[in-house]
């Protein structure tokens, strides 16, 4: 029985409440779930508070570990970049995982084995919505971590073909494992916490929702568009409030939506999964994603999907759902009209839906992961084989590398 030490690159898991938090968080919960043979440790620079970080603590393969020296404590970019690798041979971790797109440099010297997950490239696709410093750093970062690393993890297959395009990676070195919800969103709810959300916010009895940061990128405009074109259908946006999101109030106000386009930019998380579930349909038309979580939500919730083309949504979403391209007004018109009015089409699409979300199991996905890490000790022999003698080629390096590190 094959048991290993895993590391994993937390720091987003603790800091991180939404799209890099939500998957690092994700995925240590899954594997320490179903992958509960091997040991976790959860590297962050600094301690935050965050209840749902703390929460997979409750897993007793898991533990969390933080800078251990005055120095490290003092320079925590440093420390994650450059000198966590003493630490990581001093627990004797086998792999280590980079959970958002980094992993510390020189690692591949030590002989742990690494595994770095990518969620998109969007910065190299669209680095207009970009600071051009941010696109500089990323590129370094992403780069370095694709070609060092032993197996990369793509979190769609439009990602995947980004990393082979853009980086000139192998495809074989590259697997797809999506990333599941949280498994709340699933869960049937009370008729009174409904009421309570909807009079906290001040919700219409039925609206279409979308959620997600109000960016440019997001696309948030279409939506609004197409309900300008819609006789008393209502909209809710829940997300971070940027630059664009005042654009977008603007032309709410111009087109005199105000009353049928509500923003929320204050959200409980609890009360997300009762959004959801009290949603008629639900909108994404972002231009651009790695993978699209919220329609995974959306779905588990029993929400009909519609969302734009252009990258990786059908995935998401399956074939069941309806898309639109990003820039067809009237085609989100159309499509909002048919799943707010064809009751048939709506139960369809949420059975189909529900149907469809199976592929996103979080047994199913731990599963899917475990391979991976094995394919990292895969070196001509099989990847059992392979981490024993890795494991014992370690122990005598650790010696050798401590001073340096």
């Amino acid at each position: 029985d094959l048991r290993m030490i895993i590391g994993f690159d937390a720091k987003r898991a603790n800091a991180n409440f939404t799209g890099l938090g939500n998957y690092s968080r994700f995925m240590v919960d899954t594997m320490a779930t179903y992958g509960n043979e091997h040991k976790y440790r959860m590297y962050i620079p600094k301690r935050c508070k965050n209840a749902s970080y703390d929460s997979l603590l409750k897993h007793k393969n898991v533990a969390s570990i933080l800078p251990r020296t005055f120095l490290m404590k003092s320079c925590k970019a440093l420390w994650r970049t450059f000198f966590i690798k003493r630490g990581l041979l001093q627990d004797g971790v086998q792999l280590y995982h980079g959970l958002s797109n980094e992993l510390p440099m020189g690692l591949h010297r030590t002989g742990i084995r690494s595994v770095v997950t990518i969620h998109d490239l969007i910065f190299l696709r669209y680095p207009q919505y970009y600071h051009w410093l941010d696109r500089k750093i990323y590129n370094y970062k992403f780069r370095y971590a694709c070609r060092k690393a032993n197996r990369i993890v793509a979190v769609s297959e439009c990602t995947k073909r980004d990393i082979v395009k853009f980086y000139g990676i192998s495809p074989d070195k590259i697997d797809v494992v999506y990333q599941g919800c949280d498994p709340v969103f699933a869960k049937p709810v009370a008729a009174g916490e409904k009421e309570r959300v909807r009079q906290a916010y001040g919700l219409p009895d039925h609206f279409i929702l979308s959620v997600g940061t109000i960016e440019e990128r997001k696309n948030l405009l279409l939506a609004v568009k197409a309900i300008e074109r819609l006789g008393d259908v209502h909209l809710v946006a829940v997300g971070k409030c940027t630059p664009y999101a005042e654009k977008v109030k603007a032309y709410v106000e111009a087109h005199g939506l105000s009353n049928r386009v509500h923003i929320i930019h204050n959200l409980k998380f609890g009360d997300l999964p009762v959004l959801y579930h009290l949603a008629t349909a639900f909108v994404y038309p972002s231009r651009f994603e790695g993978f699209g979580i919220p329609i995974v939500e959306a779905l588990s919730a029993g929400v009909p999907v519609i969302a734009a083309t252009g990258s990786c949504l059908e995935e998401a979403g399956g074939p069941h759902s309806i898309y639109v391209g990003p820039d067809d007004v009237a085609g989100m018109t159309d499509a909002m009209k048919r799943v707010m009015s064809d009751e048939k089409l709506r139960h369809e699409m949420i059975e189909q839906g529900k149907e469809y979300v199976v592929r996103f199991d979080p047994k199913r996905l731990a599963d899917e992961m475990n391979a991976v890490y094995l394919k990292c000790f895969d070196d001509n022999a099989s990847g059992e084989e392979r981490f024993v003698q890795t494991s014992s080629n370690m122990r005598k390096k650790i010696s050798r590398y401590l001073p340096f590190l």
